[in-house]
C-alpha cells in the first residue's frame, strides 16, 4: 500500500471519531455572541486591523467555494491586505462529514502560517473533489508544511478534536444556520457580496463607532 494511501486511511479513521463527536455539537443552539477571537483562531491579516471579519464555512460546501473564487482574492486585497480586516476562518462541516472533517483536521493539523495555504487549497481543488479527483487531500497536505508523522499524531491528538468541536458549538451559540456565514465585528451578515460586506466594515471602521 502507498504511503499516502495509508495516511488517508488513518486520517479518515480518525476524521470518523470527530465526526461522531460532532453530532451532538451540530443540534440547533439559541443565536448568542460570537466567540471571541483567540489565540486558538487562524487568523489572516494585521492583529491590530481595526475591524475584524470571521467566516464560518465547510470545505465541502460548493457555495463556501464559490466565495473563495470569486469574492475572496479583491476582499483580500481591499480589506486584510491594506490593513483594514484581519480575517478568521472557522469550520463548521456539512454533509458529506467524513470528507468534511478530514478536511478540516488536513487544515488544523497544518503549520498556522500555511493554514491559509490549505484553505485555499481545499477550496480550488473541490471541483475536482465531487468529480472524482482522488487527490484533493494529497494536494492539500502537499502544501501544510506538515511530515505524514505529524498530520497522524495531530489527528490522533485529542486536542484537535475539542478545537473543531469548538468552533462548530460556536457557531450554534452564534446563530449559524448554513455556510458561508460572515460576521463584521460581531455583526452577522445576510448577504456574503463584496458590496455588503465592504459597506459594513467601512461602517464599522468609521471614525466613532
Amino acid at each position: 500500500m502507498r504511503p499516502f494511501r495509508r495516511l488517508f486511511l488513518i486520517l479518515a479513521l480518525a476524521a470518523t471519531s470527530l465526526t461522531a463527536g460532532m453530532a451532538a455539537l451540530t443540534t440547533p443552539a439559541l443565536a448568542g455572541d460570537l466567540p471571541p477571537v483567540t489565540a486558538e483562531d487562524r487568523v489572516l491579516g494585521r492583529a491590530d486591523a481595526p475591524v475584524t471579519v470571521v467566516e464560518y464555512a465547510s470545505f465541502v460546501c460548493p457555495h463556501c467555494a464559490a466565495w473563495h473564487k470569486e469574492v475572496y482574492p479583491a476582499f483580500k486585497a481591499q480589506y486584510i491586505d491594506t490593513g483594514k480586516v484581519k480575517f478568521v476562518y472557522r469550520t463548521l462541516p456539512t454533509s458529506p462529514e467524513d470528507f468534511a472533517m478530514t478536511a478540516a483536521g488536513i487544515a488544523r493539523c497544518s503549520r498556522p502560517d500555511r493554514f491559509f495555504a490549505v484553505v485555499d487549497s481545499l477550496f480550488d481543488g473541490q471541483p475536482g473533489f465531487y468529480a472524482g479527483s482522488r487527490t484533493w487531500f494529497r494536494d492539500a497536505i502537499a502544501v501544510g508544511g506538515r511530515t505524514d508523522a505529524e498530520m497522524k499524531a495531530c489527528f490522533e491528538d485529542p486536542a484537535t478534536q475539542a478545537r473543531i468541536n469548538a468552533e462548530i458549538e460556536g457557531a450554534g451559540a452564534a446563530g449559524v444556520e448554513g455556510t458561508p456565514t460572515f460576521f463584521v465585528d460581531g455583526h452577522k451578515m445576510a448577504d456574503p457580496s463584496l458590496a455588503s460586506l465592504g459597506a459594513a466594515i467601512d461602517a464599522a471602521h468609521r471614525p466613532g463607532r
